[in-house]
């Protein structure tokens, strides 16, 4: 080659590498954020992952995307979130079900919860909501006892599947109550909502937010609110502990995670992103409607509150013998 050419060349590529190291990198974020639902739509996560979405898009001034992928109790979702680029454009929506439950009653799961993903930070807390088909002739938390007890093993309650939320509720329920009752896991909160409304199974005991509709709508009678006090959304209805379950209290939690190898520049600009949603009055207020509070714990709370969580529910499932398919 001639040497002029060679020069020309070599200069070009020299110019080229100096640029692309003198570039800097662009700030985060500059295109479209997704959060991954391991879960299907109209669920708990789906509509937590919803509102978030809605509510961040204004502050980090990028379109936010949810993406759901449901199935296996959330371990697809799960290994696609783990398996994705450690950038900061897929938040992860998480929950007891994936992050603390998993682990204990599946042999194998496609993901490490501690090393896979990094804590953002606690979306926030809230209460489930036992509820019934209405063509069950029960009005109260003590009538659905007593006929459980009367049609021994007969009646079913659904949940969006094993090691969710509301099935641990729904187990926590048969225990506190020493009742029985078949569970019938789902792929996700709106087919088992589906399912209840047609009256394919008796009960569930699922997240406020999911089943407030269809309670307005009476397509569902609301017996019992599983958290500490009474939902702002449905004042006349009773605690589980109000209405005689005096030791049954439960919230459940959600949170987002970003993948292991995040920078933690980036992490910490999420946080702050969502914390500016989470700590508005529209936030509690939206949240207190739901019977919760927000959450917008710094990751290294986060990150402490699910191992706390992971021991916790290791030593319940251990003890209820409650095991994955």
């Amino acid at each position: 080659m001639n040497p002029a050419i060679q020069r020309s060349f070599l200069g070009l590529f020299l110019c080229t590498a100096l640029s692309a190291i003198a570039a800097p990198e662009a700030p985060w974020p500059s295109k479209p954020v997704h959060i991954l639902v391991p879960g299907g739509a109209g669920g708990v996560t789906d509509i937590r992952a919803r509102w978030l979405a809605a509510k961040l898009t204004p502050v980090i001034g990028q379109p936010v995307i949810v993406d759901n992928k449901p199935g296996a109790a959330g371990l697809i979702g799960m290994e696609a979130g783990a398996r994705s680029a450690p950038d900061g454009y897929t938040l992860v929506i998480v929950h007891q079900g994936t992050m603390a439950v998993n682990p204990h009653i599946y042999a194998r799961i496609p993901y490490d919860p501690v090393k896979d993903f990094v804590p953002v930070t606690r979306l926030g807390v809230s209460s489930l909501v036992l509820v019934v088909n209405p063509n069950l002739p029960v009005k109260s938390v003590g009538d659905l006892v007593a006929l459980a007890r009367e049609r021994k093993g007969q009646l079913s309650f659904g949940s969006p599947g094993i090691g969710t939320p509301p099935h641990l509720a729904g187990e926590l329920f048969k225990r506190e109550a020493g009742v029985q009752a078949v569970h019938v896991p789902y792929k996700g909160g709106g087919a088992a909502a589906a399912d209840l409304i047609g009256g394919h199974v008796d009960y569930s005991i699922e997240g406020l937010s999911v089943m407030l509709p269809h309670i307005q709508a009476g397509r569902v009678r609301a017996l019992a609110v599983t958290g500490p006090r009474r939902a702002i959304s449905l004042p006349e209805v009773p605690t589980m502990q109000e209405a005689g379950l005096r030791d049954y209290v439960y919230e459940g939690w959600v949170g987002i995670v970003l993948p292991a190898g995040t920078p933690k520049a980036i992490v910490a600009k999420a946080y702050e992103a969502i914390a500016q949603v989470l700590t508005s009055q529209e936030s509690r207020d939206w949240f207190a409607a739901a019977g919760g509070d927000p959450g917008a714990d710094p990751p290294e709370v986060f990150g402490a509150f699910m191992r706390e969580e992971h021991l916790k529910w290791g030593k319940v499932i251990r003890e209820a013998g409650i095991k994955g398919e």
